[in-house]
Order: structure tokens, then sequence, then C-alpha cells
């Protein structure tokens, strides 16, 4: 009897790529063309009501310059008329060119949520209107910083002051950061400071 040799397959070798894994610039792109990423989609930190809050808004690319004249007598309204919600208080702002800094006080971390969110919808229609557009007209989340010390309180307040100053050379008090309280504020901290 014939036996036909029957020849086995060799194993193949495998090669590595460097596909896949945790790596700069892996994952999907962001619809907006940036490239940072922006504040992160994590839990928010526990708030409790005595402690104010220091949160800040990026705008959209195409927002104009957030310090002209036209632009402060939208957004003006809009602050003043979001500044006190139930459970949510906006007691100062600066207004820098793509960026809005709040001095916030909120009773817990919902209320701060759902206070800067219909802020931002205010915000995003008065700019929208004054643009002749609608969408996006804030960029992002907004970053929040628990403040929990008077000198935490002091610096906030004195940066919000003072941030034009550094970044455009402003002289003297900047006339789009709110130099007296939008609201009585009712944190102990932020009375100490006013």
């Amino acid at each position: 009897m014939l036996f036909k040799m029957i020849r086995r397959p060799r194993q193949q070798s495998f090669e590595f790529t460097r596909w896949g894994g945790k790596r700069k610039g892996a994952g999907r792109p962001r619809k907006d063309g940036r490239k940072d990423k922006g504040v992160p989609h994590l839990p928010r930190a526990a708030l409790a009501a005595r402690f104010p809050v220091l949160a800040t808004w990026r705008m959209a690319e195409g927002v104009w310059n957030l310090r002209s004249r036209r632009s402060f007598r939208a957004l003006a309204p809009a602050l003043y008329a979001g500044a006190e919600r139930e459970g949510f208080r906006l007691v100062h702002y600066a207004i820098l060119g793509n960026h809005i800094h709040l001095l916030v006080e909120a009773s817990d971390r919902v209320r701060l949520m759902r206070g800067m969110q219909g802020l931002g919808v205010r915000v995003a229609r008065r700019l929208n209107r004054l643009r002749g557009r609608c969408g996006r007209a804030v960029a992002d989340r907004y970053h929040a910083r628990i403040l929990k010390t008077p000198t935490e309180v002091r610096h906030a307040r004195r940066y919000l002051l003072t941030n034009a100053q550094k970044h455009y050379g402003v002289e003297g008090p900047d006339e789009l950061a709110s130099r007296v309280a939008l609201v009585v504020p009712r944190t102990w901290l932020l009375r100490r400071v006013e």
C-alpha cells in the first residue's frame, strides 16, 4: 500500500503591531476638532451648601470675543437674570475673551448642575441672537473648583478681578468683572471676603 505523504502546515509567525491599547491620540476624534480633552466626564465631587464654587466656561470656536461691548451688552442681562434660582446663586463673574469665570453658591451638586445648565442656556441664546445663528455657544462642560477655606475664596476673588490685567494689560479695575456681588452671598466664606 502506498502512503501519500501529507505535509503538515507550519505555524505562522505572529507579528505584533503598534495598534490598540492606551496611548496618546488613541480613540475616536473629537467632533469639534479640538485637540485637548476638555473637562472629563467624571462624577462631580460632593458639594456642601457652605462652600462656594469657582466655575469656568469655555466658549465654542465661532463665538466672538466676549470682551467686546456688543458681547457684554448681550451677556449682562443673561447673567443678571440667571443670578438667583432655587438653590443656586451667581455672586461674581469675570468675562474674558473666550471664557467666563463665575463665583457661585449652590445648596448641593445637583442644584449647581441645574443652575449652571440654566445659566448656560441663557448665555447661549443671547450670544446666538447676537451672532444671528443657532447652535452651540458653550464649548464644553463647566470646570468647577470647590473653595473650602477663606484663603481660597480670597484668591479666587482676586483672580476674577485681576485676570484681565494679566492677559490683556487692563489698568485698574476690570469693567467686565463684577466688583460688587450680583446677589447677597449666603455662605460665610463669601460674606467674609466681601
